[in-house]
């Protein structure tokens, strides 16, 4: 399994436990920081910054480096910009059977989705999230906690519920 942070990679992992601890006893995990995949200097830890620079070249960036670290995984889960990665990496051959992104807002952007196994959890309060339509057109489902923000995924007992749902969806 590959685990793909969100846009401040190694600055904010404490939460990160939270889902490496318990899906590592069902998965070989392999984590990247999307900061370092693109290229982001760790001294740029304003958020508004960080996001135009994965906008602006950054997860391309962080998309051919992992196309060039990883050719097969059977399940990736990424965070906010890093499910974002994972579904362009996916576009782009990156050969896996199931991707879990959770809070990828940038995903609302998208008109194509991987040929795989796809599962999409957001926040009800993530003024970001793509819209009902996106969700119709792309004939895809979301896992939406009520009264959550965009950083949801921190929370433990929302990493609880994302881990057992991608357990289950092993078996």
């Amino acid at each position: 399994m590959i685990i793909l942070s969100d846009l401040w990679g190694r600055l904010r992992t404490d939460w990160l436990s939270l889902y490496i601890l318990p899906l590592s006893r069902c998965f070989e995990v392999v984590y990247y920081d999307c900061r370092e995949l693109a290229n982001i200097p760790l001294g740029c830890k304003e958020q508004e910054s960080l996001h135009q620079l994965f906008m602006s070249g950054g997860a391309d960036n962080a998309v051919a480096q992992l196309l060039r670290l990883e050719h097969v995984s059977d399940t990736i889960l990424g965070f906010s910009v890093g499910g974002y990665i994972a579904w362009k990496a996916c576009l782009q051959g990156l050969n896996t059977q199931r991707l879990f992104a959770v809070s990828s807002t940038r995903l609302r952007d998208e008109t194509a989705k991987p040929p795989i196994e796809i599962e999409l959890f957001y926040g009800q309060n993530d003024r970001f999230s793509p819209n009902k339509k996106w969700f119709e057109k792309m004939k895809l489902q979301q896992c939406c906690y009520p009264f959550e923000e965009h950083e949801m995924y921190w929370k433990p007992e929302i990493a609880q519920d994302i881990c057992n749902r991608i357990i289950k969806n092993r078996l």
